[in-house]
């Protein structure tokens, strides 16, 4: 059938043939991911899932029954979305982005597209201008829900938002404001003096790519400046002040210079 598995517990753990190695020794060791199979019994795969317990991810409806949705999340069987998990009603075929836990009564992965459940801003384990790891959600009339550090929950501002967003996206971001009800404002750019020597950087390899030329500068309407460098005027400006000072740029009316 296969090749049993054993740990530290002494728990032992059926992988399948098709998923055992060409070559293997008694006594060697594997890393497998355990779950239930389609007869309910506990088996190992070598296959890597989208998606593991108590994490969130962008996954595909393969299939809808009368169970609930069934997500492609990489492995043989697929993960059910049951009925009473799922925000609105899911379709197959879109992509929706989950939270994976265990279901006690049923001992089962299962995964829920009833995000604020997993969420939490009692506890705030971050600090305004702390860099963040981000989820995004889904788009609100003021701009993009976001899951942060796995934890949290905040928004960024559409009006901030200098490059393309879609539902799933990881991106780092960084704590711009903690509100009195503890609700989190985020940036997508680095905040005060962190923000100054990224925006340098990257509008001196913007020069270099673009031979040492570019035709912006402080008067520049700030969508040519969102289009070309994806920042909003206000980092622009900080960072050609910073590549002034250092004496790396000269600022003409018509645009900034490499030196």
């Amino acid at each position: 059938m296969g090749l049993f598995l054993g740990d530290d517990e002494d728990n032992d753990v059926l992988l399948p043939n098709k998923y055992v190695p060409e070559e293997f020794e008694i006594g060697d060791y594997i890393d497998v991911f355990c779950y239930l199979d389609h007869e309910e019994r506990i088996v190992a795969t070598t296959l890597t899932p989208f998606v593991t317990v108590n994490q969130f991810q962008l996954l595909q409806v393969a299939e809808v029954n009368e169970y609930g949705a069934f997500m492609d999340w990489g492995l043989e069987k697929h993960l059910l979305v049951p009925f009473r998990e799922q925000r609105n009603k899911m379709q197959e075929g879109q992509w929706y982005v989950v939270y994976c836990y265990l279901d006690e009564k049923t001992d089962r992965l299962v995964a829920s597209n009833k995000l604020d459940r997993f969420l939490s801003n009692d506890d705030l384990t971050v600090n305004a201008w702390d860099e963040v790891d981000l989820v995004v959600t889904r788009l609100t009339d003021l701009g993009w829900e976001v899951i942060i550090n796995h934890k949290h929950k905040g928004l960024v501002y559409a009006n901030e938002i200098f490059k393309k967003v879609s539902v799933g996206d990881k991106l780092k971001g960084y704590i711009k404001t903690i509100r009195d009800d503890n609700k989190l404002d985020v940036s997508l750019q680095p905040i005060g003096y962190k923000s100054q020597e990224p925006a340098a950087n990257l509008i001196y390899e913007k020069l270099v790519s673009n031979g040492g030329i570019l035709d912006l500068h402080d008067k520049s309407d700030p969508e040519d400046i969102k289009d070309i460098l994806q920042m909003s005027k206000k980092t622009f400006k900080k960072g050609i002040g910073a590549l002034y000072r250092e004496r790396k740029i000269e600022i003409k009316p018509d645009g900034i210079k490499l030196l």
